[in-house]
């Protein structure tokens, strides 16, 4: 018999904490840069709160693109 496993499914969604430590943030700054409306655009689901993984990167490249 053979154990199959499953293929790992990349993560799409990413919480508040593990944006801002992708970002290299604390949790305090994403939050207040959320709270401002100036940080990634966010998708709700009731009181979750995530960050997808493509609105994180375009929105890095728009922090870029507007500090040249």
């Amino acid at each position: 018999m053979s154990s199959a496993q499953a293929p790992e499914v990349p993560q799409l969604l990413l919480t508040i904490p593990q944006a801002a430590q992708s970002l290299g943030l604390s949790r305090a700054k994403l939050y207040l840069l959320l709270a401002q409306q100036k940080g990634p655009p966010v998708i709700r689901f009731g009181r979750s709160v995530r960050i997808s993984i493509d609105s994180l990167q375009k929105w890095i490249k728009e922090q870029e693109n507007a500090s040249l």
